[in-house]
C-alpha cells in the first residue's frame, strides 16, 4: 500500500506542475522515474514513451500508467494514473468554472504567453536528453534524420513514423549481431 500511496503522490506532483502537455513532462519524468526514484532505465522509459505515442490517450498519462503497472500491477497502473490526471483536472474544473473572466484579462494572457515560451524550451530539453541517449551510432542516427525529415516535410500520423522506425531498426539491427560475432 506505500508503494500505491507512493505512486499517486510522486505522479500527482507531477501532474501538478506540468504545463503544456505530456511532452512538457518528460524532463521531470525521466528525474523522478529514473534519477531519484530508480524505478526504470533511461532505455526502459523512452520505451514508455514511444508505447505512449503510439497508444491512445496523453503520453504522460500512457507512461504513468506503464510505470504503476510495471511496480504493482493492476493497482499500480490505477494509482498513478489517477495521480498524474488528479491535478489536471481540479485545475481544469477551476478554470473552467471562471473562463469567461480569464480568458480576456491581458494579465492572463500575457502569462500564458510566457508559460508557452517556457514549455518549448521544456520540450526541446527532453529532445535534447532523449536524443543524446537514442542516437548512438550510424544505424540510430540514420533513422533519427529519416524520421524527421517525415515529420517536418509529410503529413504523417506519429504512429506511421513510430512504426516506420520500428521496421528499419529491426531490420538494421542484425547486422549488428553479424558484425559482432563476426569479431
Amino acid at each position: 500500500m506505500k508503494l500505491l500511496i507512493q505512486l499517486f503522490l510522486i505522479f500527482a506532483k507531477m501532474g501538478a506542475v506540468t504545463f503544456g502537455g505530456g511532452y512538457a513532462m518528460l524532463p521531470i519524468l525521466q528525474r523522478e522515474i529514473v534519477e531519484n526514484h530508480h524505478w526504470a532505465k533511461d532505455e526502459e522509459l523512452m520505451d514508455y514513451y514511444a508505447l505512449g505515442q503510439v497508444t491512445p490517450g496523453m503520453i504522460a498519462v500512457n507512461v504513468a500508467t506503464f510505470i504503476g503497472l510495471k511496480l504493482k500491477g493492476f493497482w499500480g497502473g490505477l494509482f498513478a494514473t489517477i495521480g498524474v490526471i488528479t491535478p489536471s483536472m481540479m485545475i481544469i474544473t477551476v478554470i473552467a468554472m471562471f473562463l469567461t473572466e480569464f480568458e480576456e484579462n491581458p494579465y492572463v494572457i500575457h502569462a500564458f504567453a510566457g508559460i508557452r515560451a517556457c514549455v518549448c524550451i521544456l520540450i526541446l530539453d527532453a529532445v535534447v536528453k532523449l536524443g543524446k541517449k537514442s542516437v548512438h551510432d550510424k544505424r540510430t542516427l540514420f533513422i533519427y534524420i529519416l524520421i524527421l525529415a517525415i515529420a517536418l516535410f509529410a503529413p504523417v500520423s506519429p504512429v506511421i513514423s513510430v512504426i516506420v522506425a520500428a521496421v528499419i531498426g529491426f531490420f538494421l539491427k542484425p547486422s549488428d549481431r553479424k558484425e559482432g560475432a563476426a569479431k
